[in-house]
């Protein structure tokens, strides 16, 4: 017992050592800095001695990356780095009353906030919430957050894939005046306009420039200031030279190559067919990387269709040219056997002209048609028969030789069109690659 007590009294006296020669800890300058900053600050109050002065507020916004460009539905979704900085007379300090400490982070939550939105947008995705904000002694706050804005803009899809787009970005308060809260430029203009180092520059599109402009909103309700920058972007068009130009422009020279196949092969039909499938399968598969939008439509879509519409007339007018070939070719066919119809008509018999001058008419079939000997009458109606005959024949010959020079010559007009459009095409694709190029 008295060895427990003895080691009992032995361990209190360390710790009273211990105590005394242990300086106790003072309270943290920062934390005496942050509660006497806080201590009788009202976040409702705008953050200036004399209410007439008006804060100001300086904007800057660095553009990261573009997301999404919905043609169809004209958004655009950007990836941007926010910065606004204002000056709160209410959050000031002596460094060298508190360790010499200039800058210290606050609750958001906590102070003031000039309420800036942005105009445009439509939805705000996967930004995070940072809760925090920088201070220094002289008052001046920083917000710095990266945002994900999803904004109408009015995209023009009209040259795909050579297509450039202008989105803005107006920046400006919702319920104070210019008299209460003015905007203006963290930095110049000319630094903004070609600042591309936070750009991702790895994506479909290429960011060109970023200009702003100030400007003042005048309303039923008051001035309202408001800052716009204006995001100028341009679309990479070699993924899509590659898939779907590239190849539309190979299937179109072969379908022009068919036109040198003869209008009355058969052969043609099938060749123009398998084209035209061909073509569609890959319209059909390229659909999906077409833009759509209810505005304007792609004049390279404009030029697809005109090109299968084409191809319908070309494989149309070959339908037409081997269907009239058949039925002179069936006519052909039946013509020596119209002397076994036993038709005759006003001015006498009639008979087989080509079976008698090749002299295969056969007796036991054409009887009644033999030349019988008699009067000079008889051989004269016989005579006038034959004449009549050959003259009707040449007459349908005539009529289809007519109608094919004719569509013969629609053939070779539709070839000529065809090659105006697929050169006009090829021009106009290289001009606008041309000045992408060179811009």
């Amino acid at each position: 017992i008295w060895s427990q007590l003895l080691a009992s009294i032995e361990a209190y006296c360390f710790s009273e050592i211990l105590a005394i020669d242990t300086p106790r800890p003072r309270n943290p300058a920062l934390y005496r800095l942050t509660k006497q900053l806080l201590r009788k600050y009202h976040k409702a109050v705008r953050p200036v001695h004399h209410w007439t002065e008006a804060t100001m507020v300086y904007l800057d916004v660095f553009v990261h990356a573009v997301l999404d460009v919905d043609a169809q539905n004209q958004k655009l979704k950007t990836s941007i780095w926010y910065h606004e900085v204002w000056d709160d007379e209410f959050l000031s300090w002596n460094p060298s009353m508190f360790d010499e400490i200039r800058e210290i982070s606050l609750p958001l939550s906590d102070i003031w906030a000039p309420d800036i939105i942005i105009n445009e947008f439509v939805d705000i995705e996967g930004s995070p919430d940072l809760p925090y904000v920088y201070v220094n002694s002289s008052g001046t706050i920083k917000n710095s957050k990266p945002i994900q804005v999803v904004s109408t803009c009015g995209l023009e899809t009209y040259a795909f894939p050579f297509d450039t787009h202008n989105c803005s970005l107006t920046f400006s308060s919702v319920l104070h005046t210019v008299q209460d809260v003015d905007l203006a430029f963290l930095r110049s203009k000319e630094d903004m306009k070609h600042d591309k180092q936070e750009f991702l520059n790895d994506s479909e599109w290429e960011l060109l420039s970023v200009s702003s402009t100030y400007n003042i909103l005048q309303s039923s309700a008051g001035d309202f200031a408001q800052i716009r920058f204006n995001v100028v972007i341009r679309r990479r068009p070699l993924v899509y030279v590659v898939s779907l130009l590239i190849p539309s422009l190979f299937l179109m020279l072969v379908d022009l190559g068919s036109f040198y196949l003869p209008p009355t092969c058969r052969a043609r039909i099938v060749f123009k067919t398998s084209v035209l499938v061909g073509y569609t399968v890959f319209r059909v598969n390229m659909s999906d990387e077409m833009p759509r939008s209810a505005l304007s439509t792609p004049l390279i879509g404009v030029f697809f269709t005109v090109c299968m519409a084409l191809l319908v007339i070309s494989l149309f007018t070959s339908i037409l040219l081997v269907r009239l070939l058949h039925d002179e070719w069936s006519i052909g066919q039946e013509r020596p056997l119209l002397c076994l119809q036993g038709d005759t008509d006003a001015d006498g018999p009639r008979v087989d002209p080509r079976a008698q001058l090749a002299g295969l008419a056969e007796p036991s079939i054409c009887q009644e048609h033999q030349v019988q000997p008699g009067t000079l009458q008889e051989v004269w109606l016989e005579l006038k028969s034959i004449g009549t005959y050959f003259q009707t024949w040449e007459q349908a010959d005539q009529q289809e030789v007519k109608w094919l020079a004719l569509l013969e010559r629609f053939d070779r007009l539709l070839f000529q069109a065809y090659t105006i459009v697929l050169g006009l095409y090829t021009i106009t694709l290289s001009s606008l690659w041309a000045l992408w190029g060179s811009s």
